[in-house]
């Protein structure tokens, strides 16, 4: 039961996430992208960027860590391999900038939004 309450805080995070970079110009191109390292949550270009955007969700309470805490060296790395993977296999737009960013999504308890943090080129 507690894996499918993480697998759906995980899915309406991203989704709150690809809904905030829609509202920034994105166009979303890809979604839980799959690879043998792991998924690339979000893959958007915005016209002149390629963005690979890694999302953290978190309940908060006193135990939980914050969003960012578990965006660790190892992560990015495996990030960067996934989105060389993409680039190789798929067909996309031009863009002058690669960049990877990471959207923190912050629920209360009872399930409300209580933040969304964006940090472009987080790494």
């Amino acid at each position: 039961m507690a894996a499918d309450r993480r697998r759906a805080l995980g899915s309406l995070g991203e989704q709150l996430a690809a809904e905030h970079l829609a509202r920034r110009g994105f166009t979303i191109l890809e979604r839980n992208y799959r690879t043998r390292w792991g998924e690339i949550d979000i893959v958007a270009h915005d016209g002149r960027r390629l963005v690979f955007c890694e999302v953290k969700s978190r309940v908060v309470n006193h135990a939980d860590r914050a969003p960012f805490e578990s965006l660790h060296q190892r992560k990015c790395r495996q990030v960067r391999r996934m989105a060389r993977a993409w680039l190789a296999e798929r067909s996309h737009p031009w863009a002058a900038e690669l960049r990877f960013d990471a959207i923190g999504v912050t629920f209360a308890p009872d399930g409300r939004l209580l933040r969304l943090d964006h940090l472009e080129a987080a790494f």
